[in-house]
């Protein structure tokens, strides 16, 4: 079989388990299975595929029919302007997070040589991009997940930021290490009864720990606010990331810990996603 008419086939395979882009994801699929990029597929479709890429590549698309994220199937995932190697431990990085980004890189524009605290580094998307972009700033990221760090160092090496990089395990509750000009932090937030309502690629293959915020969806945040005004310089920044609905009890939880609040930011989808506050 060529590969046009496998990507045809595998596309028709994900379209009747109304999967949203089937062709787009059979050619990534595709384009995984025989290690070359879209344009390579499409420019050789006429190629014939040996047995065992065939058989490779229908298991990836009977895992993709099943729900299971390109982002996973593939091991990679593009965010703000680079491409991070992602697994199942970690959160796949999504297009509303690049806010944080985009509010940072502006807020810094005139500053030098500042520490940043990501707290929850995840596979590092936000803090990296940001060093990636400022050549003389420092990173610091705590995870309570190893497989995280060990993903995050990565993708520190492949962006070639590490030597500017620290990364802890660490519950946020007892970090305690150094004081910070900016602190990000993208904590899960998501109430708990609300988790089975997710759509099924994402509860059913991201990890929960990256997701659940407790019963009222705040619990996580209460903690990383607490700790936060604790380790954040005076003036220092605090960037985080929200649930769609939680903007007021957020900033009510910012002013009680010392924050003025400078903004409240939408995301793509018109929600509000991010504030910024200042420790005063």
């Amino acid at each position: 079989m060529n590969i046009n008419s496998a990507i045809i086939q595998g596309a028709k395979i994900l379209r009747n388990k109304f999967i949203l882009n089937p062709k787009l994801d059979s050619e990534i699929l595709m384009a995984k299975t025989i290690n070359k990029d879209r344009s390579f597929i499409l420019l050789n479709s006429n190629n014939l595929l040996k047995q065992n890429d065939l058989n490779y590549f229908y298991d990836l698309i009977k895992q993709r029919s099943l729900g299971k994220p390109i982002a996973y199937l593939t091991n990679k995932k593009f965010f703000w302007n680079s491409e991070f190697f992602v697994t199942n431990d970690t959160l796949i990085p999504r297009p509303d997070s690049e806010l944080i980004v985009e509010n940072i890189l502006s807020l810094t524009k005139h500053k030098n040589k500042i520490n940043i605290l990501d707290i929850g580094i995840g596979s590092g998307c936000i803090l990296l991009s940001i060093l990636k972009e400022r050549k003389n700033f420092y990173g610091t990221g705590i995870d309570i997940s190893k497989k995280c760090l060990n993903i995050s160092k990565i993708n520190a090496i492949n962006l070639k930021v590490s030597s500017r990089l620290k990364l802890y395990k660490s519950n946020v509750d007892k970090f305690d290490l150094g004081k910070y000009d900016l602190i990000v932090s993208n904590p899960p937030y998501i109430e708990n009864y609300k988790l089975k309502y997710l759509e099924k690629d994402v509860v059913e293959f991201e990890p929960k720990l990256a997701l659940n915020g407790g019963l009222d969806g705040l619990s996580e945040i209460r903690k990383v606010i607490k700790k936060s005004s604790e380790l954040i310089k005076k003036n220092g920044k605090f960037i985080l990331e929200i649930g769609f609905d939680q903007k007021n009890k957020v900033i009510n939880l910012l002013k009680r810990e010392g924050f003025y609040i400078n903004s409240a930011q939408k995301d793509l989808g018109n929600n509000y996603r991010c504030i910024v506050s200042t420790k005063i």
